[in-house]
């Protein structure tokens, strides 16, 4: 009987799926928001409450994944008239669509703390591909990771009317991130 156990133990432990180490946000330190040109200006608001489902091991990227949601109506910048704009009907939809979500399907290394993460960005009910480079420094049980990704908002049909053309807010959307995380133990 003791034959037939131990080969069938070491069967199931090797096909068992290796899982990457998860991590906790410091929500305190982190900062997820986006940067826009508007009126020749920069134009900045970040998201109050989003949450992050991270695992994350150098060592072991094929097990790599992170699913970040964001509550909308958290978006917030220092003009309260641009940020009801931006939550109504020719932004986000907020009422009909309160958040938005980050999946990743891959991670890569780049080089160096340079890595890439691919994955599907959904607002407003439209998945699309979204390409997020980011630098991450890990010191034992602590990361620090910086990232941007660039976006158009009319492919999540964000801007419409008199907002859909270039002026006075461009296309082109940067979004930024800027998180700190703790090893789960």
């Amino acid at each position: 009987m003791r034959r037939i156990l131990v080969p069938a133990l070491l069967f199931a432990l090797a096909s068992t799926p290796a899982i990457a180490a998860h991590w906790n946000v410091d929500y305190a330190k982190s900062k997820l928001g986006f940067r826009v040109e508007w009126s020749g200006q920069p134009f900045d608001a970040k998201f109050k409450s989003w949450k992050a489902d991270i695992d994350f091991d150098p060592a072991d990227l094929a097990h790599a994944h992170a699913v970040v949601t964001i509550d909308l109506a958290s978006e917030a910048s220092d003009s309260s008239d641009n940020d009801d704009g931006i939550q109504g009907a020719q932004g986000f939809q907020v009422s009909q669509f309160p958040t938005a979500k980050f999946e990743t399907t891959s991670i890569a290394h780049s080089s160096g703390n340079q890595y890439v993460a691919s994955g599907n960005l959904t607002i407003k009910g439209i998945r699309k591909p979204v390409t997020l480079n980011f630098q991450l420094t890990l010191n034992a049980d602590k990361a620090h990771m910086t990232g941007t990704a660039d976006v158009m908002r009319g492919d999540w049909g964000l801007g419409q009317g008199e907002w859909a053309s270039e002026k006075p807010v461009s296309r082109h959307v940067g979004i930024f991130v800027d998180l700190t995380a703790t090893k789960a133990r």
